[in-house]
């Protein structure tokens, strides 16, 4: 499988294809679910999708920090996003997904159940997100896609300030 492919429901999909059709055009979103509720994140965002493979803990980092994967010779924090909307609990299982993103200041892997693939929102099926959600912070926005309801998150804001802090400490305490 090359690198450069994501596998989305045992198909391959060329995402340098897609960025060259479509470059980062923010109404391009990977589509994913965490048990029932389905996910997005912006095309342009994510590098890649890769099967699921064991974390290495990283002691010191912040509760939403799995630890750390080794992508391609580079380490990268495998994040909770379970945690982050307070969705139930579950051990990674090796039939999940990680998805490969980066953010202005690292790389994430952040752990789905599936990828269901790439959606281009047509107008009228994107909503930004409403001030009066809990979690607002961290969505871009709301869309409604067959009839389900996608919440496209901001990878920019998935981290505090104060959890920036305490990831870049326990990677250096752990990889120094």
């Amino acid at each position: 499988m090359n690198p450069n492919d994501m596998l989305t429901n045992n198909t391959l999909i060329p995402i340098d294809m897609v960025r060259i059709v479509h470059p980062d055009r923010p109404h391009h979103i990977v589509v994913f679910t965490l048990d029932e509720p389905r996910f997005a994140l912006p095309l342009s965002a994510v590098e890649r999708v890769v099967r699921a493979i064991e974390i290495t803990p990283l002691p010191k980092a912040p509760e939403i920090v799995l630890g750390v994967i080794n992508a391609q010779g580079r380490i990268i924090p495998v994040m909770d996003v379970r945690a982050r909307f307070r969705l139930p609990t579950r051990a990674v299982d090796c039939a999940d997904r990680f998805i490969l993103a980066r953010t202005s200041r690292r790389s994430v892997a952040l752990v789905a159940d599936d990828v269901v693939g790439i959606h281009e929102l047509a107008d009228g099926e994107f909503v930004s997100a409403a001030p009066a959600l809990p979690f607002a912070g961290y969505l871009h926005g709301v869309a409604q896609l067959d009839d389900t309801l996608t919440l496209i998150y901001d990878l920019e804001q998935f981290l505090s300030l104060d959890e920036e802090y305490g990831l870049d400490a326990a990677l250096w305490e752990g990889t120094g």
